[in-house]
């Protein structure tokens, strides 16, 4: 505290506060150069990767979801193609059902013993 109080009373306040503040600024350089510095080009980098990653992963999910719908699509179109094809195939059997219905009703007609009318004695 002395060689503070015979620099102020030699070059005066103003003086001496000025050089004070100056090592305080040249420290805080000197720590924002030394320390700050490479562990934020260390975290740019971290942030860098970070963001490839994630538009790495965005990429993935839109052929992913590109992906789902094609084959959502394709079942859609299976599914009625299915629906179609059983549409045709129950027209078909009904008719063969009808044609076979119709050829059986005719089969048991001629089997059927003609009914003799009742007589009475």
């Amino acid at each position: 505290m002395e060689g503070i109080g015979e620099l102020i009373s030699t070059y005066g306040f103003p003086i001496v506060a000025a050089v004070g503040l100056g090592y305080f600024v040249y420290f805080v350089w000197k720590w924002a150069t030394e320390t700050v510095e490479p562990v934020l080009s260390e975290a740019n980098r971290t942030l860098i990767a970070l963001i490839d990653r994630v538009r790495m992963l965005d990429n993935d999910l839109i052929r992913l979801n590109q992906k789902l719908n094609t084959v959502l699509q394709m079942r859609e179109q299976e599914n009625k193609h299915k629906v179609h094809d059983y549409d045709i195939a129950d027209d078909i059997k009904a008719e063969i059902g009808e044609a076979e219905l119709t050829k059986k009703d005719e089969v048991k007609e001629e089997e059927k013993p003609k009914k003799k009318g009742f007589r009475y004695k």
